[in-house]
């Protein structure tokens, strides 16, 4: 199963991680980088007062593999 891995930069410069819990395993990096745009531009989500998604950073699928003992 691949997950997809979002980093985004928070408002002092920190990484923040988003990792939807559903997410299509074949967008290419114009559909990601577009989409993560747009999500910055929302300004939705703050934390103290700090904003978490200020700049996209960066994107990976990140694969699991489980090996069935019984």
């Amino acid at each position: 199963m691949k997950k997809l891995h979002l980093t985004f930069t928070n408002s002092e410069g920190k990484a923040h991680k988003l990792i939807p819990t559903v997410a299509a395993e074949d967008l290419t990096e114009a559909q990601v980088k577009a989409a993560m745009q747009q999500f910055t531009e929302l300004n939705l989500f703050e934390k103290d007062g700090l904003g978490l998604y200020q700049e996209a950073t960066s994107a990976k699928y990140v694969e699991t593999i489980e090996t069935i003992l019984f």
